[in-house]
């Protein structure tokens, strides 16, 4: 079964940095990417990368996040600077085996349902 454990959440102000990082037990997965939930919100997808290394950012986080891997570690990162008190939510991490360029062909690579794999979750907190 595969695995992937979040770590690195935290609670920081406003215009402050956090890096997660997952680490993906079975390292053959094309899309990985991480998603999150705020309190009484849907999941929403925030970056993902495809086998290929091409990463694609919701609107919001464009310019301040930044998705990154490494596959001798079988880690996938998010690293999130000039965090907002809008950027609070659970953070998940995700995988599948199809590319993110079959799955944004269908426009589906930031629908939560598409994806089978998840982490357990890491919070972010930021505050004013």
């Amino acid at each position: 079964q595969v695995q992937l454990v979040e770590s690195g959440g935290g609670s920081v102000q406003a215009g402050g940095s956090l890096r997660l990082s997952c680490v993906v037990s079975r390292y053959d997965y094309d899309c990985m990417g991480w998603f999150r939930q705020a309190p009484g919100k849907e999941r929403e997808g925030v970056a993902i990368i495809d086998v290929d290394g091409t990463t694609t950012y919701a609107d919001s986080v464009k310019g301040r996040f930044t998705v990154s891997k490494d596959n001798a570690k079988k880690s996938l990162y998010l690293q999130m600077n000039s965090l907002q008190p809008e950027d609070t939510a659970m953070y998940y991490c995700v995988a599948d085996r199809r590319t993110c360029a079959l799955l944004g062909s269908r426009g589906l690579h930031f629908q939560a349902g598409i994806y089978e794999n998840w982490g357990q979750g890491t919070q972010v907190t930021v505050s004013s």
